[in-house]
């Protein structure tokens, strides 16, 4: 099976979407899953893993509706409040939704006290493992000394860091990421997606030769075995297609075996997300 680990959708709204500006207008509408659908059967994917844009119990709502209705839609990654005292009785009543696998909050470009170092976050991110929920890890890559230290306090968590860290594809920033990448990997339980690498290029100007050396970096410490292909399908569209998206990864796993690939592009989703 054939998975892309990490899409969007959405109903545009400029106060809940506040995030898409103007210089964003090729994202700043609605998106669907017939919108995505054409998409996943041109470049053969069985599904995808639809994650949370909003941090809201309305969107966990939202995105387990839409799985209900769109069998190609294997998991959900929700939000629910982590910042919140009572958060179990939450997570019992959300435990009831079969394709709900996971949550995530926007921790990029926050304080670290707000996440990172906040001490109830922490503890209730611990206590998903009670309900075998997973966690997604999305931060800048000038955080990630501090989610290092983050994840070092979840060691029994199942944890998958989105879009690679974040790294400054642009400005071709790679030494002080590719170190603390290199420690985050130590830690058996995370995965990593190759996802959301476009975005952090040059959006008008990107080539597979600036891509390629953070797909490399990824492959050498996570292994072929905790890698994950994401489109982050529609935010991809400020940089490139879901084609394109789908081309980056496919040209720099064509050196693996067909085991391999399958791996990246499917095997190793269905496996962190048990789905």
């Amino acid at each position: 099976m054939r998975i892309d680990a990490h899409q969007h959708f959405w109903n545009h709204d400029p106060i809940k979407h506040f995030w898409i500006n103007d210089d964003m207008k090729v994202i700043k509408r609605d998106f669907s899953p017939g919108d995505l659908a054409p998409l996943l059967k041109e470049s053969k994917f069985d599904g995808t893993i639809a994650v949370q844009a909003d941090e809201t119990m309305a969107e966990t709502t939202f995105l387990l509706d839409l799985a209900r209705k769109n069998d190609y839609i294997k998991a959900v990654v929700g939000w629910v409040d982590l910042r919140k005292e009572a958060v179990e009785d939450d997570l019992l009543m959300l435990k009831s939704h079969q394709k709900l696998a996971g949550f995530r909050c926007i921790m990029q470009g926050t304080e670290d006290e707000a996440f990172l170092k906040n001490r109830l976050f922490i503890q209730n991110v611990s206590r998903l493992t009670q309900f075998d929920f997973t966690y997604d890890l999305l931060v800048f890559h000038n955080q990630m000394e501090s989610l290092v230290r983050f994840t070092d306090k979840l060691q029994d968590n199942r944890l998958i860091l989105d879009h690679i860290g974040k790294p400054d594809i642009k400005n071709k920033q790679i030494k002080q990421w590719k170190e603390q990448l290199r420690i985050l990997s130590s830690n058996p339980n995370i995965y990593c997606k190759l996802s959301g690498m476009l975005t952090e290029a040059d959006h008008q100007r990107w080539t597979y030769d600036d891509i390629m050396p953070y797909m490399e970096t990824a492959a050498e410490y996570f292994g072929v075995d905790r890698l994950c292909f994401g489109s982050d399908w529609p935010v991809c569209l400020l940089a490139g297609s879901f084609k394109q998206v789908h081309g980056v990864v496919d040209r720099f796993v064509d050196q693996l075996n067909t085991t391999e690939r399958e791996k990246i592009f499917g095997t190793n989703t269905a496996a962190f997300y048990k789905i």
